[in-house]
C-alpha cells in the first residue's frame, strides 16, 4: 500500500536478550529502554551539535506488553525523558502483546510515509523478570473471601468469562500444542528446529555479526557494576540427545518442551526512521526503507499461525510473493507454530532467521517485533539479497508482517 514518501531505516539496535533473572534483572524496563534511545541516537549524531538535533525528533514510539509495572503509564515518555530528550519531543506506547514492538515500528513508518513526521525513534522493551505480581481490587466492601493474585510476566490475568464461554483460555504452550496436533509437526523437528536457532545464534555471535546491532548493558547491582554484552540464551552445549530427553511442557503426552518453546526474557531494541529530508539532514547513508506492513486475526487457539494472513495481507499491499523475498525473519515463540507457518509458506528454512531465532535467542515481548525488523536488515547485508518479511504471532490470535529493502 503506497502511503506517499519513502521511509528510511538509518539504524537499529538493541540490547543483549537477558535470561530470566540473569543479567539486566538489576535494571528497569524505563532505564532499558532510555539505554537503547540514548545509544542509537548518540551513535547516528541525533545529539546537541551533531548531524541532528534532538530537537527534530517529531516522536518517539515504543512498544511494551506488560506495563503493569514499572513500564506503566506510557513507558515510551518516561525512556524519552530518562534519555535526555528535549521535552518538546512527544512519544507515545503501543501494545499488541508480542508484536508490539514491529507495531511501533509500523506506526513510526506510516508518520513519516504520511508526511506527518521526519524523524521517529521506535522500538520496544520488555522486563519480564521484573514483571510484578498484581491483585485485582475487590468487588465486596469489605473483601471477603480469598483473592486470586496473577503474574503479570506472561499469560492471561482477570480473564473475562464471556470469552472463557466463547473459546478455551488456554496458555500459549497450549496453542502451540493445539497447532503441532492440526498440522502434524512431529517432536523430532520441533527439537530439530530448535537445535538450528542455537548453532545459528552461537555461530552468529561467533563470526562477528551482531557486533553493530548489540550495545552492552553495565548495571549496578550488587556491590560491583556488571556488564552484560551478549545474548544469554544461545547454549553450545545443546544437541538433539538433550532436548529429547526433555519432558512436554504443557501437555500429557505432547511434543512442546522448555527446549523447543522460546523463553521469558529481558530487553530493549529501537530504529531510527527518516524520510529523505530526514536523511539528507543526517548526511548518512540508511541501511534500509520500509515498504508496507500489515495485521490479521486468527483463531486464538491456534494462535501461532497469525503471520500466515498477516503476510498474505502485506503481499496484496506491496505487490510481492516469495519469489521476490530473499530472507524471513520469523519470531519463534514455539518450533511447532513457526515449522507450521513455513510449511504453509512452502519456503526453506535456508532463507529462515540466518543468525537464530527466539527459541536461542530469547523473547522480550515487547521488544522483539522491533528486533526482527533490526534482524531482517541486517541480515540483508551479512547474507546478501534486496527484500526481507519479518513477521510474528500474536497471543489471543493475530499476526503482524513487515516489509523492508536493502538500498541499492
Amino acid at each position: 500500500m503506497a502511503l506517499g514518501r519513502e521511509v528510511f531505516v538509518v539504524d537499529a539496535l538493541r540490547t543483549p536478550i537477558g535470561r530470566f533473572g540473569g543479567g539486566l534483572r538489576g535494571v528497569r524496563a524505563d532505564d532499558l529502554a532510555a539505554m537503547v534511545i540514548d545509544a542509537l541516537l548518540q551513535r547516528n549524531g541525533v545529539v546537541a551539535g551533531g548531524a541532528l538535533d534532538p530537537a527534530r525528533i517529531d516522536e518517539v514510539i515504543f512498544g511494551c506488553a506488560n506495563q503493569a509495572g514499572e513500564d506503566n503509564r506510557n513507558v515510551a515518555r518516561m525512556a524519552t525523558l530518562l534519555a535526555g530528550l528535549p521535552d518538546s519531543v512527544p512519544a507515545i506506547t503501543v501494545n499488541r502483546l508480542c508484536a508490539s514492538g514491529m507495531d511501533a515500528v509500523l506506526a513510526g513508518w506510516r508518520r513519516v510515509a504520511l508526511g506527518e513526521a521526519d524523524v521517529v525513534v521506535c522500538g520496544g522493551v520488555e522486563g519480564m523478570t521484573r514483571a510484578p505480581w498484581v491483585l485485582g481490587k475487590p468487588e465486596d466492601d469489605p473483601a471477603r473471601g480469598n483473592q486470586t493474585m496473577y503474574d503479570t510476566a506472561l499469560g492471561w490475568r482477570f480473564p473475562n468469562p464471556k470469552l472463557d464461554a466463547r473459546f478455551p483460555l488456554e496458555a500459549m504452550g497450549v496453542t502451540a500444542e493445539n497447532v503441532a496436533t492440526r498440522y502434524g509437526i512431529a517432536r523430532h523437528d520441533q527439537d530439530a528446529f530448535a537445535l538450528r536457532s542455537h548453532e545459528r545464534a552461537i555461530a552468529a555471535w561467533s563470526g562477528g555479526r551482531f557486533a553493530r546491532e548489540v550495545i552492552a548493558v553495565t548495571t549496578t547491582r550488587g556491590k560491583q557494576p556488571t556488564t552484560c554484552d551478549r545474548d544469554e540464551g544461545p547454549r553450545a552445549d545443546t544437541s538433539l540427545e538433550r532436548l529429547a530427553r526433555l519432558r512436554p511442557a504443557f501437555a500429557e503426552g505432547g511434543s512442546v518442551t522448555a527446549g523447543n518453546a522460546s523463553t521469558l526474557n529481558d530487553g530493549a531494541a529501537a530504529l531510527l526512521l527518516v524520510s529523505e529530508a530526514g536523511l539528507r539532514a543526517m548526511g548518512r547513508p540508511a541501511m534500509g526503507k520500509i515498504v508496507g506492513g500489515a495485521s490479521a486475526g486468527v483463531d486464538p487457539r491456534f494462535m501461532g499461525m497469525g503471520p500466515v494472513p498477516a503476510v498474505e495481507r502485506l503481499f496484496g499491499q506491496v505487490g510481492w510473493t516469495w519469489g521476490d523475498v530473499d530472507l524471513v525473519e520469523l519470531n519463534e515463540a514455539f518450533a511447532a507454530q513457526a515449522l507450521a507457518v513455513l510449511q504453509h509458506w512452502q519456503i526453506a528454512p535456508e532463507r529462515v532467521n540466518l543468525d537464530g531465532g527466539a527459541i536461542a535467542l530469547g523473547h522480550p515481548l515487547g521488544m522483539s517485533g522491533a528486533r526482527i525488523t533490526g534482524a531482517a536488515l541486517y541480515a540483508l547485508a551479512h547474507h546478501g539479497g534486496r527484500r526481507a518479511i519479518a513477521s510474528l504471532c500474536v497471543g489471543v490470535g493475530q499476526g503482524v508482517a513487515i516489509a523492508v529493502e536493502a538500498i541499492d
